[in-house]
């Protein structure tokens, strides 16, 4: 399998773990990953939130950690990309404003590259209208957008993923293992123990 270049999309107190977690494993199977942002260099952080379920109506939010972007937002060329990566957190919210944000997603939607997208990831894609017909996971307050937008809403657990066409999407970090799993399939990756 060659080696995947895939571009992750993150901002501002977006979801640590849904930052963190894809960005090293994607980098531990032997794949490039850009982490950028909007607004900022290579070299430059975004502060992450931790979100939680502990019983209330909806997830708490604490401090998460410095992520250190090691790409530029302004150099990317969507087209030297195999992949895109939308995780979640509040960072879509805003990101979703940019409209150089939305045409680089949808490059990717129209190009039929796999697009991974988790928990509040699914306001990017509808915002970036693609979502048209498209079965999509995501956190259960985005269901509305996706509706919307055209999609189709997967009730799934929320450890559980959903593959359709070149969309792999999640409800939340609790389900960074099927999530992750089925993205590496769509990109090819085989993993032998």
């Amino acid at each position: 399998m060659a080696a995947k270049k895939i571009l992750m999309l993150v901002g501002d107190f977006g979801e640590d773990y849904e930052i963190m977690v894809p960005f090293q494993a994607l980098l531990a199977v032997g794949h490039q990953v850009h982490a950028v942002c909007p607004g900022k260099a290579a070299g430059d952080y975004i502060m992450t939130a931790i979100h939680d379920f502990e019983g209330h109506q909806t997830y708490t939010e604490k401090p998460g950690h410095r992520f250190t972007l090691n790409h530029a937002f302004d150099q990317v060329d969507p087209s030297a990309y195999d992949a895109l990566v939308l995780p979640g957190g509040r960072a879509p919210e805003y990101l979703r404003l940019d409209p150089k944000v939305l045409a680089l997603i949808q490059h990717f939607a129209e190009a039929d590259k796999p697009i991974a997208s988790i928990c509040h990831g699914a306001q990017l894609l509808a915002a970036a209208r693609v979502l048209e017909g498209v079965r999509c996971s995501a956190y259960a307050a985005c269901r509305p957008e996706v509706e919307l937008a055209g999609g189709h809403y997967a009730e799934i657990g929320v450890d559980e993923a959903v593959t359709y066409r070149n969309f792999v999407t999640a409800p939340a970090w609790p389900a960074h293992p099927a999530w992750i799993g089925q993205f590496l399939a769509l990109l090819g990756t085989k993993i032998v123990l």
